[in-house]
């Protein structure tokens, strides 16, 4: 006991070693090729006012040489920042940094679809879009604060609008993992990847307080609504339908430009399209898994009379300046609700459309004065064009028939690739049922 004592108070009296005793030893280990301990030795002299800038660039590129690039280009910072004109700092700088953005944009992918694992791309893609919406509207006030406030809400709708970028990550990776057209794949991989640019340019514009934020928002919406329509299953779709649906029978505002009626339209046709292969599926489930009920074959014919109805009365609604009973189509999405088999957690999600149903209904009730003065001229306009639709009516538009092409061949895409991960899903399920229990968990 005596002697440590004695031994710790020699060191404590020892001096320390000057910055160039640190160089002279960490040099000594670089040239040993002894790398772990040169950099050990040499990091702490990076803020070194005599021998920093040096230890910097022997810290680069050791860094470098071991593939750690970040800690390569903080290195080789700190040594052009001693000599911004030195011609060997500005290339070893510009070496360390210029596959950094690459690199960092491959770990941030990884990340968001590790995040992302186990996760419905298609159910993330219809909460984007709804997170898109509530940025579309926060965005259009937020500059009418206080200078401060209107910098603090910049920020935080930039950060959303960066993490709603994200969203379009898992999808780009569906397609690209489960579509064997390769042509295809690089078509809607290319959409994507130009819809994810303009969500990070909102961002960016979000955080300068850009006001040319808003239109880029009102885009990149557009394009989440597109690829929901085209990716959402029976259930949601229903439950979008529902949503679009009310809001048309109540006369809400259009949002974005698009009719609440053609919205409506748009989601029973995506139901009517998955529906069959959909229906399917679920029942091949059922029969393994004992907790999902039972689909009969009767309620699948009856709901796909249902969906045929409805579809003819929307269209009838969209078409007609004096559409039929709007409640018809609302009874019968009810209707196909009820017969879809019930999800256990489906509780919570009734709850939010019912959430989502009593806001609409105080919009319509504080509205509702205003809106009948926007029909009547309404009414008004559409008389006086009405021959005019007319005549457009009878001349296709090309540029709707090349969009509805797109789209068509976007959904056969996206259908083959969700088919293929459903597969995989079925495929995992059954070798887990197939899998011995653990013996903590077995029932002796």
């Amino acid at each position: 006991m005596i002697l440590a004592l004695a031994a710790f108070l020699l060191a404590a009296t020892e001096p320390a070693m000057t910055d160039g005793e640190v160089w002279n030893e960490g040099i000594d280990y670089y040239r040993g090729g002894d790398v772990t301990n040169a950099l050990k030795t040499l990091r702490p002299l990076l803020l070194s006012k005599t021998h920093g800038a040096r230890a910097a660039e022997v810290v680069a590129k050791l860094e470098y040489e071991k593939g750690n690039l970040e800690e390569a280009a903080n290195a080789a910072q700190i040594a052009l920042r001693a000599a911004p004109e030195d011609a060997k700092a500005n290339r070893n700088f510009t070496r360390a940094t210029d596959r950094l953005p690459a690199i960092r944009e491959e770990e941030h992918l990884k990340a968001v679809l590790k995040a992302a694992e186990g996760k419905d791309p298609g159910a993330m893609l219809l909460a984007a879009t709804k997170d898109c919406r509530a940025l579309m509207t926060e965005s259009g006030a937020y500059r009418t604060n206080r200078a401060e406030k209107a910098v603090a809400l910049a920020d935080a709708l930039s950060k959303r609008a960066e993490r709603l970028s994200d969203s379009w990550i898992p999808v780009r990776e569906l397609i690209a993992q489960s579509v064997t057209n390769e042509e295809q794949a690089a078509t809607i991989s290319a959409q994507i990847d130009a819809a994810r640019k303009k969500t990070k340019d909102a961002a960016k514009r979000l955080s300068d307080l850009d006001a040319e934020a808003y239109p880029l928002l009102s885009d990149v919406e557009h394009d989440f609504t597109r690829f929901v329509k085209l990716t959402v299953m029976p259930p949601a779709a229903m439950d979008e339908d529902l949503v679009a649906q009310s809001n048309a029978w109540l006369d809400v505002e259009q949002f974005n430009g698009r009719s609440w009626q053609q919205d409506a339209l748009d989601y029973t046709r995506a139901f009517r399209a998955k529906f069959p292969a959909w229906a399917r599926a679920y029942e091949q489930q059922a029969q393994s898994d004992t907790n999902k009920p039972p689909f009969t074959a009767e309620d699948q014919a009856k709901i796909s009379a249902l969906a045929t109805e409805l579809e003819k009365l929307q269209m009838e609604c969209v078409e007609k300046s004096l559409p039929p009973s709007q409640e018809d189509a609302l009874r019968i999405i009810n209707e196909i609700r009820e017969l879809l088999p019930k999800d256990p957690n489906g509780g919570q999600q009734q709850q939010q459309k019912n959430d989502q149903q009593q806001k609409n209904d105080q919009n319509q009730q504080q509205n509702q004065n205003q809106q009948n003065q926007d029909q009547q001229q309404q009414q008004q306009d559409q008389q006086q064009s009405e021959g005019e639709d007319d005549k457009d009516k009878d001349e296709p538009d090309e540029g709707d028939d090349q969009q509805d092409s797109e789209d068509q061949e976007v959904e056969a895409v996206l259908k083959k690739a969700q088919e293929r991960s459903d597969e995989h899903e079925a495929e995992k399920k059954a070798r887990m049922r197939k899998a011995p229990l653990p013996p903590n968990e077995r029932d002796w």
